[in-house]
C-alpha cells in the first residue's frame, strides 16, 4: 500500500505558480476585445452587446488555444494541484459574477455594457498581481478602469469601439511587461 505524497509546501506551490508565463490569457483577452471592438463598429447596439457577451465568454477558451502556442497548461494537467492556481481561478470566477451588475445596467442603458463588463472583469488583475508579486496586475486593473471611464465620457457615440480599443491597448502593454518578466526569469535560470 502506497501512501499518497504529501502536498507541496505553500512556498513550493507559490514558486511553481510564479514559474508560469502568464501570457495566454492576456493574449486571448486582447484577441477577444479586438473582435468586440470590430463588432461594435459594424453592428447595431444589440448586436454589439451580444458581441461583448460572446467575446468575453470566449476568452478562457481562446486562452487554452493560445496556451498551446505559448507552452502554458491552463488546465494544470501536467502539474500537481496548486492553491495559487485555484485562488487565481476563483478571482476570475468572481470577476464573472460582475455580469450580475452588467445585465441590469444593460437593460437601463444598452451602451453601459462595455463600461461595466470592461471594468468589472478587469478586477481579476488585482489578485493576480498580488499572487504573481508583480506590479502589472495593479497597473492593468487601475489603468484599464481609468481609461475605460474616460472613453465612456469622451466617446459617448462610440462606446462599443472606444472602450474595447482602450482595453486592447492596456492588454498590449501588459503582454509586453509579462514577456519581459518571463525573459528575466529564463535569464536568471541560465
Amino acid at each position: 500500500m502506497t501512501t499518497p505524497a504529501a502536498p507541496a509546501s505553500l512556498d513550493a506551490q507559490h514558486d511553481a505558480f510564479l514559474a508560469n508565463r502568464f501570457l495566454a490569457m492576456p493574449i486571448a483577452g486582447a484577441i477577444a476585445w479586438t473582435g468586440i471592438g470590430i463588432a461594435g463598429a459594424l453592428l447595431p447596439t444589440r448586436g454589439a452587446a451580444y458581441a461583448v457577451f460572446i467575446g468575453t465568454g470566449a476568452i478562457f477558451y481562446l486562452g487554452i488555444l493560445v496556451g498551446r502556442l505559448t507552452g502554458e497548461d491552463l488546465f494544470g494537467r501536467g502539474r500537481p494541484a496548486n492553491l495559487f492556481d485555484r485562488i487565481f481561478l476563483m478571482s476570475v470566477a468572481a470577476s464573472l459574477c460582475a455580469y450580475g451588475i452588467a445585465i441590469p445596467f444593460l437593460q437601463a442603458d444598452p451602451t453601459s455594457l462595455p463600461l461595466s463588463v470592461g471594468i468589472l472583469t478587469g478586477t481579476m488583475w488585482l489578485p493576480f498581481g498580488a499572487l504573481a508579486r508583480h506590479w502589472v496586475g495593479l497597473f492593468h486593473a487601475v489603468t484599464r478602469t481609468l481609461l475605460v471611464v474616460a472613453a465612456w465620457y469622451l466617446a459617448p457615440g462610440a462606446r462599443f469601439t472606444a472602450i474595447p480599443a482602450v482595453i486592447v491597448a492596456v492588454y498590449l502593454v501588459t503582454i509586453v511587461v509579462l514577456r519581459r518578466r518571463w525573459r528575466a526569469i529564463v535569464a536568471a535560470r541560465a
